[in-house]
């Protein structure tokens, strides 16, 4: 059965985290992806430790799987020319250079749509195409200047990023949305146009209600470590080995939770009756029961209270997050064959399941300008 976008043909520019993940997404439902770099490669694939057991940089591997790759170099005009028959027939481009850079080379949005009407060229940048151009977007400072980071990590602590670069993530899935909306509309148009993703507007978007109460209050939440700011007891709590998260979403489950730990009497107690009343006292509720969670394993609790009805899990390592989706029959983890040597290596598949037509798991991330090859014929294919 063919993939959804079986026959689109894409041209990858882009290095690191957010481009790549964009067209390995475009990739594993069918997409036909050429990865262009530069002489030195994409950053990440000198990015290491760690390695996998072919000692390639786990980081580049985690988001250039079912894709080709060829070095080009701009500056050479045989291989520019080549460049651009490629992307003449194709269907997306998807770049992340500084604003400005590619358009030197006459690989700009407004050069190519000459070249190619039909094109949907996707452009990720840091802080957007004005005053921000000139910014590098690294997700460090993303996260720094971009507000996340101010609300991550314990109140009389430090700012913290978050544990993965998480606004190139965010980036990527929403550049795969710009091109699937562009490619629609090209079915009825027959025009391609531009996709413009920025990594301050993927931020400021998915903080969601937290950007949304400052807009409405005109103030800024705080550092709550991992408590809700308008929920409680929605955080983590103290077990006898480890930590425990219990995610109280209304008064059934706190009645379910104050049962379990032995303390009915809560619900009657003016102070954590109703769920406004639990954040104005959540100090206090939080010592009630981390008294109680103390006296057990994580794992017991998380067992104990799921089994009651209340929303509750140990905190997992990353390893056993995914031994515990495996568990849950969610399939996480995609094997793929090598067709040169007949390895089979493993990879966090797609989260995206299409009952008909999923992911595919063809080839392994290329090595650098291992089907160099195509850059002469990729069009023709």
């Amino acid at each position: 059965m063919s993939q959804p976008l079986e026959g689109i043909k894409v041209i990858d520019l882009s290095r690191i985290l957010a481009g790549p993940l964009c067209s390995m997404t475009l990739a594993d439902f069918g997409a036909d992806v050429l990865k262009v770099e530069s002489a030195a490669g994409d950053e990440t694939r000198s990015w290491k430790p760690p390695v996998n057991a072919q000692g390639i940089s786990t980081y580049y591997w985690s988001v250039n799987r079912n894709k080709q790759a060829v070095v080009a170099d701009f500056a050479d005009t045989a291989q520019l020319q080549a460049l651009r028959a490629l992307i003449r027939e194709a269907d997306v481009l998807v770049e992340n250079f500084r604003p400005g850079v590619l358009a030197k080379f006459g690989l700009d949005y407004d050069s190519l749509r000459e070249l190619n009407p039909a094109l949907v060229y996707c452009s990720i940048s840091g802080f957007g195409e004005k005053q921000g151009a000139a910014l590098p977007g690294f997700d460090l400072l993303v996260q720094a200047v971009g507000g996340l980071m101010s609300i991550t990590g314990e109140p009389d602590g430090p700012p913290n990023k978050v544990g993965v670069a998480l606004v190139d993530v965010l980036a990527a899935q929403n550049a795969v949305a710009g091109i699937l909306l562009a490619l629609r509309e090209r079915d009825s148009s027959g025009f391609g146009q531009r996709v413009s993703i920025n990594l301050l507007g993927s931020l400021l978007a998915g903080l969601a209600n937290q950007s949304s109460s400052t807009l409405a209050t005109g103030k800024s939440p705080a550092r709550m470590g991992n408590a809700h700011p308008s929920i409680a007891p929605y955080e983590t709590f103290a077990a006898s080995d480890g930590v425990v998260a219990i995610a109280v979403g209304n008064d059934r489950q706190f009645a379910a939770l104050a049962q379990h730990l032995g303390q009915p009497e809560l619900v009657h107690d003016p102070r954590f009756g109703s769920n406004s009343a639990r954040v104005a006292h959540r100090t206090e509720l939080k010592a009630i029961i981390e008294a109680a969670t103390a006296s057990a394993t994580a794992a017991h609790w998380a067992a104990a209270l799921m089994a009651a009805g209340v929303p509750a899990g140990k905190v997992n390592s990353i390893a056993e997050a995914i031994d515990f989706a495996k568990e849950l029959g969610l399939d996480p983890v995609a094997l793929i064959t090598d067709p040169a040597t007949g390895e089979v290596t493993e990879q966090i598949a797609s989260p995206i399941g299409l009952s008909r037509t999923g992911a595919q798991y063809r080839s392994i991330p290329p090595a650098h300008g291992e089907h160099q090859e195509l850059l002469g014929t990729f069009a023709n294919s």
